[in-house]
């Protein structure tokens, strides 16, 4: 008898409830294709739009996950499932959730952030937290930098999107800046001539903006002569050096020595 009236329990569910799930099913596995299909539309989309490559895959997650989410709370709802249980223990793992991984999610916002907005991309010389080098890689979570002794900086993404940031290598050149001190004995126009013929040799020495030469300072035992150059950004310390180098070789050669030689 407790059998039959259980068989009977479950024939009334099956005909209560079975077209609701049924449909719910039906409503699953079709959504899951859809979203399959918009995955991959998404992607070309991404593509055919240049997205930046590394925010495209996290991109197209967070969209698929937030679709199935939506696909299943659907799929629920359909099948007669009671939500409030559910609801106020995904509302509570929420919050943890939230709580624990602030500075991750903060990391997160600020590389899509960097990635979008693109203050700098990889290749460019920065200054950051300290550091001065090039940019290798930038990813959802840091950016990493190779400094000009090889150092590897990994570098989280909050603190490059809160903090200041130089980027020197954007504008594409920068400028050097030399100041040199002479004795008062010493000519400024010889001084002027042998410099410019440094940077005449140097070959390297951009043409635009212009040059700039001159004394920009006198003082009872000499005056400080000031040389305005611009050079290409990257390789700037070794064009930096370079000139210097040729720049001596030349006063010297000429008879213009710096004081203390």
């Amino acid at each position: 008898m407790d059998a039959e009236k259980w068989l009977n329990r479950v024939y009334d569910w099956i005909i209560l409830k079975g077209p609701s799930i049924l449909l719910a099913l039906l409503v699953l596995f079709v959504g899951l294709w859809l979203i399959k299909l918009a995955g991959r539309y998404l992607s070309r989309a991404m593509e055919r739009r240049n997205v930046n490559a590394s925010l495209r895959p996290f991109l197209t997650s967070i969209i698929l996950i937030v679709l199935r989410f939506l696909l299943l709370l659907v799929f629920m709802q359909i099948a007669g499932i009671t939500m409030t249980i559910f609801a106020a223990v995904l509302a509570s793992m929420g919050v943890a959730a939230g709580l624990a991984l602030s500075g991750t999610l903060q990391n997160f916002a600020s590389g899509v952030l960097i990635l979008f907005l693109k203050p700098f991309q990889v290749g460019d010389n920065i200054i950051a937290q300290g550091n001065e080098g090039t940019v290798t890689a930038i990813r959802i979570f840091y950016t990493l930098m190779t400094t000009y002794d090889n150092r590897t900086v990994v570098i989280p993404n909050s603190k490059l999107s809160n903090e200041v940031i130089i980027n020197v290598s954007i504008s594409g050149n920068r400028r050097l800046d030399i100041e040199l001190k002479f004795n008062n004995s010493i000519p400024y126009d010889e001084v002027k001539k042998q410099m410019e013929a440094a940077i005449d040799a140097a070959g390297n020495i951009l043409h635009e903006p212009a040059r700039r030469i001159g004394i920009s300072s006198l003082d009872p035992d000499g005056y400080k002569v000031m040389l305005n150059l611009w050079i290409a950004a990257h390789g700037f310390m070794d064009t930096k050096m370079a000139f210097q180098e040729l720049l001596m070789k030349r006063l010297v050669a000429s008879g213009l020595k710096l004081p203390g030689m």
